[in-house]
C-alpha cells in the first residue's frame, strides 16, 4: 500500500531517476536535407541524452543529490556516458553492466542522431533502443536485491521513470511507495507493460502526443490505472492537471518568443527532472506548484543549446 505524503508534508532528498541513456550526436543545420543531398552543419556536439539521463542532469544542475538507474553496458560508448553523468554529480546505477555469465547485459548506449535547425529550434531524432550483445540473450534486468534498492532509496524525496527499463522501474517505484517517497512518470509514449508501472505510480506528466491505445482522452486512461494526478504538456501552451481529487486545470506555461527559440532539444526532458526536483524539496502538497515549477525551467531551456545550456552546462 501507497504511503504518500500527507498534504501540508515537506520532502527532502535525492532525486532517483530510472529509464533510458542515450549518446546525442546533435548538428545544427540551417535545414533539413533533401533525399540524396548533403549539407553542411554550422555546429555538431557529441553529448549524454535519453529522458531519465537528462531529468537526472536536471536534477543535479538544480542542487540535488541524484542517481541514475540505467543500462550502459561496457566499452568505450558507455564509458563517454558514465564519465559525462559522474562528471555533474550523478550517481550511476548501471542494470546493464553484466548479464548471465558476467558478459555485458547490454552492447552499450543507444545512440541518438539529432537534426537541430538553426532558427526555429525544432528537431528531428533518429535513435536505437536498448540493444543485445551480439549473440547474446535479449537485454532484461535482474530483479534488484531487497538491500541495494534499499540503499537507491535511502534519503530519497522522489522516484521518477520514462517508462524504459519497466521491470526495474516497477521494483523501484513499489518499494519507494512502501517508504512514502513520491513516485513520478514521465509518460513520453504508450509502452508495453506501461499499466503495470502507473499502479505503482503517485503522478504522471504525459508529453503532448501522448496516446493510450484504444482511449480517447489519454488523461482519463492514466488516471484510471493507477495516479491521483496527471498532467500533460502542450508546448507553449498551458498544462493540463487532472486530479481525482480536484478535476482539471491548467498550468500556465511562461512564453517565449519565437525568435528566441535556440534549441527544443530535451525541453521534456528537462521539464520532468524540474519537476521531480521541486517534488523532492517539498512541492508536493497540491501537485500543480511543482509542475509550475518546472514549466519555468524548461521554457527557459529553450533559448540555450543543449538539455542543459540553461544551466551553463556546454555540453
Amino acid at each position: 500500500m501507497s504511503r504518500r505524503p500527507d498534504p501540508g508534508t515537506v520532502v527532502s532528498g535525492t532525486v532517483v531517476c530510472c529509464g533510458l541513456t542515450t549518446l546525442d550526436v546533435t548538428q545544427v543545420v540551417n535545414r533539413l536535407p533533401m533525399p540524396n543531398e548533403k549539407i553542411v552543419a554550422s555546429e555538431a556536439r557529441l553529448a549524454v541524452g535519453g529522458p531519465a539521463a537528462n531529468a537526472a542532469l536536471t536534477a543535479a544542475a538544480l542542487g540535488a543529490p541524484t542517481i541514475l538507474v540505467t543500462a550502459l553496458g561496457s566499452g568505450p560508448l558507455a564509458d563517454i556516458a558514465r564519465a559525462e553523468l559522474m562528471a555533474w554529480g550523478v550517481i550511476v546505477e548501471d542494470v546493464g553492466a553484466t548479464g548471465p555469465g558476467g558478459r555485458a547485459a547490454t552492447a552499450g548506449p543507444p545512440i541518438s542522431t539529432v537534426l537541430v535547425t538553426a532558427g526555429t529550434g525544432e528537431r528531428a531524432v533518429v535513435s536505437t533502443n536498448l540493444r543485445r550483445p551480439p549473440g547474446g540473450p535479449e537485454f532484461a534486468p535482474a530483479p534488484m536485491p531487497e538491500a541495494r534498492l534499499g540503499e537507491i532509496l535511502d534519503g530519497a524525496g522522489s522516484v521518477l521513470v520514462d517508462g524504459h527499463l519497466i521491470p526495474t522501474s516497477i521494483e523501484l517505484c513499489a518499494a519507494a511507495r512502501d517508504r512514502g517517497i513520491p513516485t513520478l512518470v514521465d509518460g513520453g509514449s504508450h509502452k508495453p507493460g506501461l499499466a503495470e508501472l502507473l499502479a505503482q505510480v503517485d503522478a504522471a506528466l504525459l508529453s503532448d502526443d501522448f496516446t493510450w491505445p484504444g482511449e480517447h482522452d489519454p488523461l482519463d486512461a492514466v488516471a484510471a490505472r493507477g495516479p491521483s494526478l496527471v498532467a500533460q504538456s502542450r508546448g507553449g501552451d498551458p498544462i493540463v492537471v487532472h486530479s481525482t481529487s480536484g478535476g482539471r486545470t491548467e498550468v500556465p506555461v511562461p512564453q517565449i518568443l519565437a525568435n528566441e527559440i535556440v534549441d527544443t532539444l530535451g525541453a521534456g526532458d528537462v521539464l520532468h527532472g524540474a519537476w521531480a526536483y521541486a517534488v523532492a524539496t517539498g512541492r508536493w502538497a497540491t501537485g500543480t506548484d511543482a509542475i509550475t515549477d518546472a514549466a519555468s525551467v524548461a521554457s527557459r531551456s529553450v533559448r540555450f543549446p543543449g538539455a542543459l545550456g540553461w544551466a551553463g552546462i556546454n555540453r
